[in-house]
């Protein structure tokens, strides 16, 4: 029996090898539409928000600012995001879609799905279920606060 402190069996380990297994597919997929895998990432953010500054982009993907900016510079030069001053605040440039993307989006998400069902091959419907809902509730009890987690 493999010793229990094994990263090949550790459930974080686990946890992201799976991860990286499906961005592996998302960048080799996103190629053939001319995206990496981090700008897939950051058009589904703003397709799910809508516009939003720079900064707040840096925090959902959990990379720096700089980066940010950098991708977002390559993506504009590619034609998949527009930048336009905030009406509020005009400091504050909002990123957006493009028509581009925006038809695009249809394409990554059948890529998307035929990834997720190649990835979920021999995994029943329950046990999907399960999967999801223990994700979803890994997810829960480590973005709330400590002590708030509902039980």
């Amino acid at each position: 029996m493999p010793c229990p402190t094994d990263p090949s069996i550790s459930f974080g380990f686990l946890l992201a090898d799976a991860a990286r297994a499906v961005r592996r597919q998302f960048q080799r997929r996103g190629a053939d539409l001319g995206i990496s895998a981090s700008q897939w990432r950051l058009l589904v953010q703003v397709m799910r928000c809508g516009a939003l500054p720079q900064a707040r982009l840096a925090e959902l993907l959990e990379i720096e600012p700089i980066s940010v900016s950098r991708l977002v510079d390559r993506m504009q030069e590619a034609g998949w995001l527009i930048r336009y001053p905030d009406a509020e605040d005009r400091r504050i440039k909002l990123v957006d879609l493009t028509e581009k993307s925006r038809a695009t989006f249809a394409d990554m998400r059948c890529i998307a799905d035929d990834i997720y069902s190649e990835a979920l091959q021999g995994v029943s419907p329950e046990a999907y279920q399960i999967t999801r809902t223990a994700l979803l509730r890994l997810i829960r009890n480590l973005s709330e606060p400590t002590g708030t987690q509902d039980e």
